[in-house]
């Protein structure tokens, strides 16, 4: 017996509609109980990285779940512009996609083809995918609720995608455009955090954005290369952003500043 599809609030897409930031924070270390942390500290998203760890798909498939479990968006970056792969994460019920190093249209529209079923996009079919609840909801709910209800997020991080923005954005589909800063600052030759070229770009970027009216910003909140804070957030239209430091940070600072308390009191015995 087949049911109406009971596909989760994508909760990143649900506050971006409401002209609210969604916040989210990276995550680098596999274990589900990460992503839960998350959810009882009151994020709205983790963002999951496959581009920069080791992550199976195993892996992200059981922090997707505990996404689920904690009413949280799972955002995932791949490593790449890969159908194959984003079909994959898509079927094991991932709520949003993020393609690093968008150059052009054409690869806006594959990241959007692999991302969005007929007629928005060209994603496979399988009706037992575990996004599908294993075939207990009807095929063409399932299909409606996922173009609805997927986030795609396009990453530009060099000069190539800065000088294609527009075109990029203007891809039907398109929810977010993510600005890589530390990437895109050494595609302009910025060699210093805060340099007023990249602040200058990033502010073009989000003027391109608010004109067309399509796609929002996503931009990281604390990063130590472009250190915006939450009203230049709100300023430019951000529609997500990831909160520094990340959780790798946070238990390496924590670590280090103790240990140096204790080898300090030390010497002073």
């Amino acid at each position: 017996m087949q049911s109406e599809c009971a596909m989760r609030t994508n909760r990143v897409k649900q506050l971006m509609g409401q002209n609210k930031i969604a916040f989210g924070t990276y995550v680098s270390l596999c274990d589900p109980k990460i992503v839960e942390l998350l959810g009882v500290a009151g994020f709205d998203a983790a963002f999951i990285d496959m581009e920069h760890t080791t992550f199976s798909l195993e892996q992200v498939e059981n922090m997707i779940r505990a996404c689920e479990i904690s009413g949280i968006t799972s955002l995932i970056r791949t490593p790449g512009n890969d159908s194959h792969l984003i079909l994959r994460l898509l079927d094991a019920g991932a709520q949003g996609i993020q393609v690093p190093h968008v150059r052009n249209q054409q690869e806006a529209i594959q990241a959007r083809n692999a991302t969005k079923y007929p007629p928005l996009g060209t994603r496979g079919a399988l009706s037992t995918s575990r996004a599908a609840d294993y075939g207990a909801v009807t095929w063409r709910d399932h299909t409606k609720t996922s173009n609805e209800n997927i986030l795609l997020s396009l990453m530009i991080e060099d000069k190539e995608g800065l000088e294609n923005l527009e075109a990029i954005a203007s891809v039907d589909g398109v929810d977010l455009i993510a600005m890589g800063p530390s990437d895109l600052s050494e595609s302009l030759g910025l060699t210093e955090p805060n340099h007023p070229k990249l602040w200058e770009e990033i502010g073009k970027i989000a003027s391109t954005l608010k004109t067309l009216g399509r796609a929002k910003l996503a931009l990281t909140h604390g990063h130590p290369t472009l250190t915006a804070d939450i009203q230049q957030l709100m300023e430019w239209n951000v529609g997500y952003s990831n909160v520094q430091p990340d959780i790798v940070k946070l238990i390496r600072q924590h670590y280090s500043d103790k240990i140096a308390e204790l080898r300090s009191n030390m010497s002073k015995t």
